[in-house]
C-alpha cells in the first residue's frame, strides 16, 4: 500500500506517517528503481500497518512517543519485565491525574451548589475564579 494507504489503515494523515517516521517509529521504505527521476512509489506492508495501529493504541493508552518507541524496541527483544514497569507508571500516572480531576470534579460540584444556593451577591464560581 502507499503512504495515503497505511494513513487510512490507520486512521490518521500522511504527515502523522512521516512525523513518525522521522522519531523512527515508522521505518521508512526505500524506493524502487526506475519509475522516473525521483524512483518509484513507496510501499507499506502489513507489517507497518500492524505497527501504525500498535502506535495509535499506545497512544490511546496515554504513552508518550518516547515510551512507545521504547516498547516497540522490547517487542522485538520480549523484555517482558520492562514493559510491566512501563505500564506501571503509565497506571501511576493515570491515577494521579484521576486524583486531580476528582479533585476538580468535586470542587466545582461545591461550587455550583453554592451558586444555586446563593441568588444575592457575586457568583461564587466566578469569585472562586478571580481569587
Amino acid at each position: 500500500m502507499t503512504i495515503s494507504g497505511l494513513a487510512r489503515a490507520g486512521g490518521v494523515g500522511v504527515e502523522t506517517i512521516r512525523f513518525y517516521q522521522r522519531r523512527g517509529l515508522l521505518d521508512t521504505p526505500d524506493r524502487p528503481e526506475g519509475a522516473g527521476l525521483a524512483g518509484g512509489v513507496r510501499r507499506y506492508g502489513e507489517e507497518d500497518a500492524r505497527r501504525l495501529r500498535f502506535i495509535r493504541s499506545a497512544q490511546a493508552a496515554g504513552f508518550t512517543l518516547d515510551q512507545i518507541g521504547e516498547l516497540l524496541r522490547l517487542d522485538a527483544g520480549q523484555d517482558r519485565a520492562r514493559a510491566r514497569e512501563l505500564a506501571a507508571e503509565r497506571l501511576a500516572a493515570l491515577d494521579l491525574k484521576i486524583a486531580e480531576l476528582e479533585t476538580a470534579r468535586d470542587s466545582l460540584r461545591r461550587l455550583a451548589s453554592a451558586c444555586h444556593a446563593s441568588q444575592e451577591g457575586p457568583c461564587p464560581i466566578i469569585s472562586a475564579f478571580e481569587e
